[in-house]
């Protein structure tokens, strides 16, 4: 069975999966698709284009599983993540399923959201995201657990938080692996979203395109792909295991502080005037 064999038959083993399961979302296409490119590059597309890819929990259910099984799969040599369409790589998460969420749902909610971006750095081969549109929230955490960063200079991208009445926690400190303190404070402190210009500047985007995102993180990723394989595994270890325990304590600290903001009933009065 070659590599494009194998990727099919697991996206349909997630899917049939996916439909099984009456508590997730049901679609007719995966909410997260695995195309192969040349050089066993797998792009992995979050699929929910009509909601600018928000993460719902049966994406995050999808692309965590993904992530696993590619990482597992010798046949891979390197992985794209992007977004479905034009207008967005991932806007966040998904607000209808945040507005419903219990008090007794914000743990596991946030646990999940924890195991996604773990699913990330979890990754021993290359990965690069290629910002093909707002990149915003849960969107921006993904892409800067990756590897490599690719955008078109005018893409948004930002840590909008706050403004959506929660504690901007994990993504403050992934950010902190990247920018200091001035930077990271008016981004998580505002909310407001910068240009990809902008953040290739300050350190938080590695590569702007006036191209095809997507083709130029293929190509990227082929790069990286030659690299040799357990050189780049250890070396991509190691840098793991710098900032897990930092990674950790603000995933520990986020549920700390979602957990008092919704108490307060910020978010969900943030998301009534949004979804308005």
């Amino acid at each position: 069975m070659d590599v494009r064999q194998a990727l099919d038959r697991m996206v349909a083993n997630l899917t049939l999966l996916h439909t099984m399961n009456p508590a997730t979302e049901l679609s007719q296409s995966p909410l997260v698709r695995v195309d192969v490119h040349p050089e066993h590059i797998a792009c992995v597309t979050l699929n929910r284009p009509a909601q600018l890819n928000a993460v719902s929990q049966a994406l995050r259910e999808q692309l965590i599983a993904t992530l696993n099984a590619l990482n597992q799969d010798p046949a891979v040599k390197a992985i794209v993540i992007t977004g479905s369409g034009d207008r967005a790589f991932c806007a966040g998460q998904d607000l209808a399923e945040a507005a419903a969420l219990q008090a007794a749902d914000i743990v596991p909610w946030l646990q999940s959201q924890r195991d996604m971006y773990q699913a990330v750095r979890n990754l021993d081969k290359p990965c690069v995201a290629a910002l093909n549109g707002v990149t915003a929230g849960a969107g921006f955490q993904i892409a800067m657990c990756a590897d490599w960063r690719i955008a078109h200079p005018d893409t948004r991208i930002g840590q909008p938080e706050v403004k959506a009445g929660l504690g901007s926690i994990v993504g403050t400190y992934l950010m902190s692996l990247h920018v200091g303190m001035n930077h990271n404070a008016q981004l998580s402190l505002s909310g407001d979203l910068i240009t990809a210009q902008r953040g290739y500047e300050i350190g938080l985007i590695t590569q702007l395109t006036q191209g095809d995102v997507r083709a130029e993180a293929v190509a990227c990723a082929q790069a990286l792909a030659q690299r040799p394989p357990t050189a780049f595994r250890e070396t991509k270890r190691f840098m793991r295991a710098l900032t897990q325990a930092g990674f950790d304590a603000a995933a520990q600290a986020g549920i700390a502080a979602q957990q008092a903001c919704f108490a307060a009933g910020e978010p969900q009065a943030a998301m009534a005037r949004f979804r308005k």
